[in-house]
């Protein structure tokens, strides 16, 4: 009995090894990835999801034998840089709907914890959903999978690198919220400058009164509109970044 332990030990150690190796970069990533790294999930479930993902992903990784304070820190560095990458595309809805709310009055309605807005708390559910169902886990495995072509086991980029990298992908970002809230904002241009001129017109009507209705009301039908569009284009802009997501960084 012993030896068939023993035989078993030697099968099953190499394999929880490769297996624990893989989860350091998976783990990493799964606390700042979109999605499935989401606070509104449960701890539980993330972990789950983690493994799920490292279980998938282990099999096609060739693993070093032993495992050091080096390479958990490598990894570890590695997989937060891939989760950052994808946050900070995600944050591009929340961004253009807080800007479209600035804009058309409607900032911070039903705000929880923090100061958000209801146009951004929707359009961010909304392109969470959509990515969902479009099979962002399996996205996940084959970006992992090729990362390791890219940045292998135990090596990093240089800090130059990770700077361009980031910085590159934070611009794309911001620029894509702003393309992304571009509606709003030139409704907003067309209602001030209508104010302006009622307000010269007749500088005795309360024109703040009249105009809130009429820019609340266009904001939701402009929302209502747009969205299809806005989260067809973020979406295509995330399922860029997940086939890619080191461009930008690399001369």
């Amino acid at each position: 009995m012993i030896d068939g332990l023993l035989a078993l030990h030697d099968v099953v150690a190499p394999a929880l090894g490769g297996f624990l190796v893989v989860f350091l970069r998976v783990g990493a990533m799964m606390l700042l990835v979109p999605g499935l790294g989401d606070q509104m999930i449960p701890a539980r479930v993330r972990l789950v999801a983690g493994f799920a993902l490292a279980a998938a992903i282990t099999p096609a990784v060739s693993t070093p034998v032993s495992v050091g304070s080096a390479l958990i820190l490598t990894e570890t560095i590695v997989g937060l840089a891939f989760g950052a990458v994808l946050r900070f595309l995600a944050q591009a809805l929340l961004i253009a709907g807080m800007m479209a709310a600035q804009l058309t009055s409607l900032s911070q309605l039903f705000g929880t914890q923090e100061p958000s807005s209801a146009i951004g708390n929707l359009l961010n559910i909304a392109g969470l959903c959509l990515l969902m169902a479009t099979g962002l886990p399996l996205y996940l495995v084959e970006m992992l999978i090729r990362s390791y072509d890219v940045i292998p086991l135990g090596s990093i980029m240089p800090g130059s690198d990770v700077v361009r990298w980031g910085v590159a992908r934070l611009s794309h970002a911001f620029a894509l919220a702003f393309g992304l809230a571009a509606p709003f904002a030139l409704a907003a241009i067309l209602y001030n400058a209508a104010m302006g001129v009622i307000n010269r017109a007749m500088p005795q009507l309360m024109v703040a009164l009249v105009g809130a209705p009429a820019i609340t009301g266009a904001a939701g039908l402009i929302l209502m509109l747009a969205a299809p569009v806005i989260l067809t284009v973020w979406h295509g802009a995330m399922i860029a970044v997940l086939d890619d997501p080191i461009s930008g960084a690399l001369p």
